[in-house]
C-alpha cells in the first residue's frame, strides 16, 4: 500500500494512513520492536535457564510474552486513540498504562505462587526488555527521522 496523499492525511488526521487503510504507525512501530527482539530473546531465555534452571527460563519466556502483549496492547490503543480524538489518545495513553501496569503485575502475581516461577529472570525480563527495546527503538526512529512503515516522499521526487 502507498503512504497517503495530503489531502487523505487532512482528512483522517493522522497524517500517515487513509482511514480506511488498516495499518497504524503505532502498529508498525509495535511489530519493529517484537521483530528485533527476536534473536535477543532466545537467547536470554538459555541464560536464564543456565543459572536458574528450567524455571528461569520458563520465567524469561512468559516475561518475553508479557512483554510483547504490552506493547501490541499499547499499539492498539494508541491507534484507536488517534483514530478518535486528540482527548481519547490522551487518556487511552495514560489510562492504559496504568490499567496495562496492573495486567503485568495481576498476571505475574497470579503466576507466583506455580513452581517454575522464579521472581529474578522475570523482572529482569520485563524491565530490561521494555527498557531495552524501547531504547533501541528511538535511536532508529531518530535514525529514519519516520516510523516503521511510513515512507517520506522527498519534496520534488515522484511517489513511486
Amino acid at each position: 500500500m502507498t503512504p497517503a496523499t495530503s489531502d487523505e492525511r487532512a482528512e483522517t488526521g493522522n497524517g500517515a494512513y487513509p482511514a480506511s487503510d488498516d495499518r497504524s504507525p503505532e502498529r508498525d512501530i509495535a511489530f519493529d520492536m517484537a521483530r528485533r527482539s527476536l534473536w535477543v530473546i532466545p537467547a536470554w531465555v538459555v541464560v536464564s535457564g543456565f543459572i536458574w534452571g528450567m524455571g528461569g527460563a520458563l520465567s524469561s519466556a512468559l516475561g518475553y510474552a508479557l512483554v510483547i502483549g504490552n506493547l501490541a496492547a499499547a499499539a492498539a490503543l494508541m491507534a484507536w486513540g488517534a483514530r478518535t480524538s486528540p482527548v481519547a489518545l490522551m487518556g487511552v495513553t495514560l489510562g492504559g498504562f496504568i490499567v496495562r501496569l496492573a495486567a503485568l503485575a495481576g498476571i505475574v502475581l497470579a503466576v507466583s505462587p506455580l513452581g517454575f516461577f522464579e521472581p529474578v529472570p522475570i523482572a529482569i525480563t520485563i524491565g530490561a526488555s521494555h527498557l531495552g527495546l524501547l531504547a533501541w527503538e528511538i535511536r532508529y526512529v531518530s535514525l529514519r527521522l519516520a516510523a516503521p512503515g511510513l515512507d517520506l516522499q522527498r519534496p520534488g521526487k515522484e511517489q513511486k
